[in-house]
């Protein structure tokens, strides 16, 4: 096996490493985007750290984002410049780091009203001045039939035209596999399906945590001499595992998203609109050749594990769409519909869901337990420099700095290997293991881009451990299209138990859960 980075990940070397009783400079707790760029960030520098992940990696909100890399057009509006300016560095970096997963993406703002022109017009050529040298093209007014060739299916009645801009497009859930894969080719140790169970503790200080290995209940315990909680929206859980009465410190807030089949958005370019009905920007994305329609903005008391888009949301997707494209869908053209939770730092006064920044916060425990929210995707690699300076300061850690500015994420390549790219530089390696076997080189399904040897590949170096695993997060299937999911997942459960050693009871176990799970993506007849 020839890889792009040092080592593939399996997951019975990494359990077998944190079995050996070593004392880790830092263990991460929370495989999303900030967990695993701590763990980078950790590693890079030299030293001994160990994630774990209660689940799969990126299984909450990091697979769920509304799939853009940008400075936040909003936060602009909100007058929040300094986040505008640190998140447009931070594009930049990512799209020099990780140019097989990260790109441009063209946005245009039709405008219907006379003063839309002059007024986002000037609003976006600020943006641009605000990227600099990092712009990625200039935005420019669009006449009406300029805007047409961009946006075929936009509503007509009473378009003037349209302001384009530039802006990144990712895939969240695949960054976030690459994260944990330039995490172990650094050293780290990342382990999925492992909770966290309890903070262990001498004479009131955290020395480490405990976790058990939801596969086969096994408990073990870690010292540490920094523990980081980069949960996300379950921070608060893991905080009150430190201190029982801990006041909130989020007021986390549900982002709801539809897809669409690609001829509802034809074309290349994405449609932005400044201002919906509550406050956010809105989208419309062409993705993975459909369309990603989001967001909205929902204030929530509790936080799921597996959260869902509201009756209410999906008509506000759905009216949205309507009013700025000629052709209206309904609930039955809706492919998939999926629901995140963003980290919000609850402030003395909450506010409005739209109206929360999304700048990151730390704050460290009279134990000892640091912990990292808020912030977004963007902005993921500036969080973890920021939470690994803290960690090593309160640890006592030899102080070096964070060299992940300049680093070249698992898998950097410039060049495509469509349909593989989102592999980057171990694309090759894949597609000469599909050709060894034609069985391998079959779709899961007709409606899906999905192939056998991406499941298996996707087990043996990417550390997939379920059906979900994979049509989720290896591959975006579950979010293209659920219904064909569904369909899928029995023939995927038969691969992966092949390739897991697992038996039939196993397998209809995973579809089974996997059928209960897409129900809550399926929203059509």
């Amino acid at each position: 096996m020839v890889f792009s980075g040092e080592t593939p990940m399996r997951r019975d070397e990494m359990l077998a490493r944190l079995r050996e009783g070593v004392e880790w400079d830092l263990v991460v707790v929370g495989g999303g985007a900030t967990g695993l760029g701590t763990a980078v960030d950790a590693a890079t520098r030299g030293y001994r750290v160990a994630l774990l992940e209660a689940r799969d990696f990126a299984q909450g909100t990091s697979s769920r984002s509304t799939k853009l890399i940008h400075g936040g057009v909003r936060y602009l509006q909100q007058g929040n410049i300094s986040l505008v300016l640190e998140a447009l560095r931070e594009r930049a970096i990512l799209q020099r780091n990780a140019p097989h997963l990260v790109h441009e993406l063209s946005f245009v703002v039709p405008n219907y009203e006379w003063w839309e022109a002059p007024f986002y017009g000037i609003g976006l050529q600020l943006y641009d001045l605000l990227a600099g040298r990092h712009n990625l093209g200039r935005s420019k007014h669009l006449s009406r039939d300029e805007t047409l060739a961009r946006i075929p299916n936009v509503e007509t009645e009473g378009l003037r035209g349209g302001v384009i801009y530039h802006d990144g497009q990712f895939d969240d859930a695949r960054l976030a596999i690459h994260l944990a894969m330039t995490a172990a080719d650094q050293g780290a140790v990342v382990l999925n399906y492992a909770e966290v169970v309890a903070l262990r503790k001498d004479h009131a200080a955290i020395r480490g945590v405990l976790f058990r290995d939801v596969e086969t209940g096994e408990e073990l315990a870690l010292r540490a001499k920094a523990v980081v909680n980069a949960t996300g929206p379950y921070a608060d859980a893991i905080r009150r595992m430190d201190e029982e009465r801990a006041a909130p410190m989020l007021a986390p807030s549900q982002g709801a998203h539809i897809v669409l089949d690609a001829a509802f958005l034809p074309g290349d370019s994405a449609i932005m609109v400044p201002h919906t009905d509550d406050g956010r920007v809105f989208f419309a994305i062409p993705w993975h050749g459909r369309v990603v329609v989001g967001t909205t903005d929902t204030p929530v008391e509790t936080v799921e594990l597996e959260p869902r888009p509201l009756s209410t949301e999906i008509d506000f997707l759905l009216g949205h769409v309507a009013r700025y494209l000629e052709k209206d869908p309904t609930r039955e053209d809706i492919l998939s519909a999926f629901a995140g939770l963003r980290p919000l730092v609850r402030t003395r006064a909450r506010r409005v869901g739209a109206a929360l920044a999304r700048d990151h916060a730390i704050r460290v425990s009279r134990g000892g337990l640091i912990t990292v929210a808020g912030g977004k995707w963007t902005t993921y690699r500036k969080m973890a420099e920021d939470v690994v300076d803290r960690a090593a300061e309160r640890a006592g850690l030899p102080p070096r700095p964070s060299r992940t500015e300049t680093l070249k994420l698992h898998g950097w390549a410039t060049y495509a290997n469509a349909p593989l790219s989102a592999y980057g530089a171990d694309a090759p390696e894949l597609k000469r293991m599909l050709g060894e076997n034609a069985e391998w080189r079959r779709r899961v399904h007709a409606r899906l881009e999905t192939t056998v040897g991406e499941i298996i590949w996707g087990a043996r170096y990417e550390m997939a451990r379920t059906v979900e695993d994979v049509l989720s997060r290896r591959t975006r299937a579950l979010l293209l299209d659920a219904r064909a999911s569904v369909e899928a997942a029995p023939r995927v459960a038969r691969v992966l138990a092949e390739e897991l050693g697992r038996d039939e009871a196993w397998q209809r176990a995973q579809v089974e859960g996997f059928a209960a799970l897409a129900r809550g993506y399926l929203v059509g007849g």
